[in-house]
């Protein structure tokens, strides 16, 4: 009984976490969570891309040149 107290206290988060990607894969709430990342994901390039304007560009046409 002492290993598997041991076993739960070591692999408790990777517990808890199969758990609830069980339950998301049930209920197909993923999918939302997928479309939330890919719509920060994107904000966060453009803010970039506007702050770093000139560096964008000029690693973009050094990109371009080397094509």
């Amino acid at each position: 009984m002492d290993d598997f107290k041991n076993f739960l206290a070591k692999y408790a988060g990777a517990i808890i976490g199969a758990l609830i990607a069980i339950i998301l894969l049930c209920t197909q709430f993923y999918r939302f969570i997928l479309w939330v990342v890919v719509i920060v994901v994107c904000a966060y390039f453009g803010h970039y891309i506007q702050v770093n304007k000139e560096s964008v560009k000029e690693k973009v046409k050094n990109f371009i040149d080397r094509l």
